[in-house]
């Protein structure tokens, strides 16, 4: 009997960064992914190149910075990208899988999904939370238990656990963990109490989609992939290029291709996955993306290790960014003026927001430099150091070198914007704002900023 590829089951959420029990956050209860870290591999420096939806998941699917695959920013906000782009339900595609794709994407508007590649996509108009995704799924992996020659790949998304929170099955405030880089408020701890609960809604619903491929007797050759587009939705997190906006989880489980059970920290990056599920399947690796294969890695030989991975923000006009991450250092450089953190909408009106202040309204450094190693949460910047100017230097000619070589087109100027971009914007933050219900007194309009910040940086 020859060499039977694994099917392949990805399930990409939304907005939870590391935030899971088996990443070491106390007040999380989600004992189905820890479970299914526990009997895979999970990894713990796993890095997205985009802190948007969008950008995000375009390089999982294509292996190429955001820049290169043209999907720079979101597609709600009008941006697209080059249809000849190789995604992975195409590349999967043509070496004889079943593709199909079930709930949340957006890297392509409604009637564009056919640029994906995959054979069959449930519904676009039906409700892509869990509770109404799972059971889809559910059914199609009763189906499979038949026998059938061919693999497939299902994708599966989620809109959990985006903004507005709904569950009600968080801890309460007072017991909640925070991560070290919120400052702790009341209101952070309401907000993290809710957001805690929408994950523990999400990790049931994945266990019932695990229960359901172990009913169907696909476990043993199934490689399943958790992993997620980003950082957590707070500020310092999503929306920036530090790590609590860019590192997030990956979690792989193939019974009859990996050893489970382990915990690898070598660094990778969410291009990376591409080029290592086309040749786990067989497929030839394109020449001309940025990921590599991990595969050697995950199959417990040994790997190159990464010297460094890259993340960019484009998504908007006032606050683009590139940085570098190597083992120890993050360069990060501010490509244009305006605030050190610019909020997005739903954090402008969230209840961490509420109570932190202004202080992240001061003008943003042209270069931030973080000694990951003693500083993990990237507050104190090195940048303009003579300690610290060497390393400054190396870093600041390796992301030029990045950028010269990929073709960064913000080397030629300002990005160019989709034109519906602002009134789009203008119309989400409007609405998002009508739904905050408490004292708005202390909040900076997002949108207002952003209007002056792109004035100011147009040619």
């Amino acid at each position: 009997m020859g060499f039977r590829p694994p099917n392949v089951l990805l399930i990409c959420v939304h907005d939870l960064g590391t935030r899971l029990g088996c990443y070491g956050h106390e007040s999380v209860h989600s004992p189905n992914l820890d479970r299914l870290a526990g009997e895979g591999v999970r990894f713990t420096r796993n890095f997205c190149t985009a802190p948007y939806c969008s950008p995000s998941r375009g390089s999982i699917i294509t292996g190429k910075y955001p820049h290169v695959n043209g999907l720079m920013g979101l597609v709600n906000l009008g941006w697209n990208w080059d249809g000849g782009n190789l995604t992975l339900a195409k590349a999967l595609g043509a070496v004889g899988y079943e593709t199909f794709l079930f709930g949340f994407q957006h890297e392509a508007r409604e009637d564009e999904v056919s640029k994906l590649g995959f054979g069959w996509v449930r519904d676009q108009s039906l409700s892509i939370k869990c509770k109404d995704v799972t059971p889809d799924v559910e059914a199609f992996l009763a189906g499979r238990a038949r026998a059938n020659d061919r693999p497939f790949y299902a994708r599966i998304g989620f809109f959990e656990v985006h903004r507005p929170f709904h569950s009600t099955e968080g801890p309460n405030p007072s017991q909640v963990k925070l991560p070290a880089w919120v400052d702790e408020t009341p209101g952070a701890r309401e907000d993290f109490a809710q957001y805690d609960g929408d994950i523990r809604h999400m990790d049931r619903h994945v266990g019932r989609i695990l229960k359901a491929l172990e009913g169907a007797g696909l476990t043993e050759n199934t490689l399943v992939i958790f992993t997620t587009d980003h950082g957590s939705p707070f500020p310092r997190a999503k929306a920036t290029l530090y790590d609590a906006g860019i590192n997030t989880a990956l979690v792989m489980r193939w019974p009859r291709g990996i050893k489970g059970g382990r915990v690898l920290s070598e660094m990778i990056g969410s291009v990376d996955l591409f080029p290592t599920l086309l040749e786990m399947a067989g497929a030839d690796v394109p020449d001309d993306i940025q990921g590599r294969s991990f595969l050697p890695l995950l199959q417990g030989g040994e790997s190159p290790p990464r010297d460094f991975v890259f993340a960019e923000k484009n998504s908007s006009a006032s606050d683009p960014k590139r940085c570098v991450r190597t083992t120890r250092f993050k360069y990060i450089r501010n490509l244009g003026p305006g605030p050190e953190l610019l909020l997005g909408t739903s954090q402008e009106t969230s209840l961490t927001r509420r109570d932190m202040g202004n202080d992240h309204l001061r003008p943003r450094p042209e270069v931030e430099l973080y000694d990951l190693e003693n500083d993990p949460v990237e507050r104190r910047n090195l940048a303009g150091t003579s300690e610290f100017a060497e390393v400054e230097r190396e870093l600041a000619e390796l992301l030029n070198r990045v950028m010269v070589k990929t073709g960064d087109p913000i080397l030629r100027g300002p990005i160019p914007r989709p034109e519906a971009e602002e009134e789009l914007l203008r119309g989400a933050f409007e609405r998002t704002l009508a739904r905050c219900t408490y004292p708005r007194e202390g909040l900076v309009c997002g949108y207002e900023m952003v209007r002056r910040e792109a004035e100011r940086a147009s040619p």
